[in-house]
């Protein structure tokens, strides 16, 4: 069973798939969904729920999203970090961690940011 399957039966063919096939219960994922409803302002309540109830078994948290949620077409991307531009050479050159080297990104200056990044160069011809 795909994540789009128990998606679209959640928000708009309303069909309980676990009824149907009492072992597809194994294959729902709480956290992925609660992470995917958490995006959208008409479900982050439920989302917000199913945080709270996370020892409930599967079957009662898609149940759950199953009955209150109404049927409505739901898309969005999948939320990632942002890059951060010259992060990784920061890291690389003073050993940083990510949050360490945020914050040397707010005081390292343009010049000093060039001769990092000219410190990793490997040259050559692509």
């Amino acid at each position: 069973m795909e994540l789009k399957d128990w998606l679209n039966s959640i928000n708009q063919t309303k069909k309980n798939l676990i009824d149907e096939d009492p072992l597809m219960e194994k294959d729902y994922s709480p956290y992925i969904i609660n992470r995917i409803y958490s995006g959208h302002l008409d479900a982050i309540m439920f989302a917000n729920e199913m945080n709270m109830y996370n020892f409930l078994p599967k079957k009662l948290q898609y149940d759950f999203y199953l009955n209150s949620l109404r049927s409505k077409k739901r898309f969005s991307p999948w939320l990632r970090k942002d890059k951060i531009k010259d992060l990784d050479n920061v890291k690389r050159y003073y050993g940083y961690s990510d949050e360490k080297a945020k914050q040397a990104l707010r005081i390292l200056s343009k010049q000093q940011l060039n001769f990092i990044q000219s410190k990793f160069e490997t040259g050559g011809t692509k």
